[in-house]
């Protein structure tokens, strides 16, 4: 089971990073871009510090607050709902 939740957040975290990738080619090149709503989500799903890295290399979303703190706050919540599970559930 542990390897199954370990590939899940491998998996989503690529994604994340691929993400942030994609949106910055279309931001550069006027493109449709991927909807805000989905860039979070995909943080909320576990993507989180793919998200934070792509947004780092990238430079892309490092004025928008909603990202700035957003992502990094949802981070903190998954890190700690994760300390809470280990700690006190078997």
């Amino acid at each position: 089971m542990l390897k199954v939740i370990l590939t899940y957040f491998l998996i989503i975290n690529f994604i994340g990073f691929i993400i942030m990738l994609v949106d910055k080619q279309r931001a550069i090149h006027k493109e449709w871009r991927i909807p805000e709503k989905t860039l979070i989500g995909i943080s909320i799903l576990g993507g989180s510090i793919g998200m934070l890295i792509g947004m780092s290399t990238f430079r892309h979303k490092t004025k928008h607050k909603k990202f700035t703190v957003g992502v990094p706050f949802i981070l903190l919540m998954q890190i700690g709902l994760t300390i809470l599970y280990l700690k006190y559930l078997p």
